[in-house]
């Protein structure tokens, strides 16, 4: 079973001196360079994704209860919920 698979990539001449510059920089190959950037951006999305889910789900009346009760700590200054 093969972990990696070859892709054949085609980047515009600038963005291609760009990432073998910054590549030289960072010292790596390219293709490390661009697969770590891929990565993150693969990360980005997927928190994204995350974060829009768990806003679907959220009970933002069960928030506010909690938000209200008179338990705990006073707030602090500049704790306050925007009006």
């Amino acid at each position: 079973m093969r972990t990696t698979k070859t892709y054949p990539l085609r980047l515009p001449r600038s963005l291609k001196q760009t990432v073998e510059q910054l590549s030289r920089e960072d010292g790596t190959s390219i293709n490390q360079f661009v697969t770590t950037a891929v990565a993150e951006k693969v990360s980005a999305l997927r928190t994204a994704r995350f974060f829009a889910d768990r806003k679907a789900r959220a009970d933002f009346k069960a928030f506010d209860k909690l938000m209200r009760r008179r338990r705990g700590m006073p707030l602090c200054e500049g704790d306050e919920l925007p009006k």
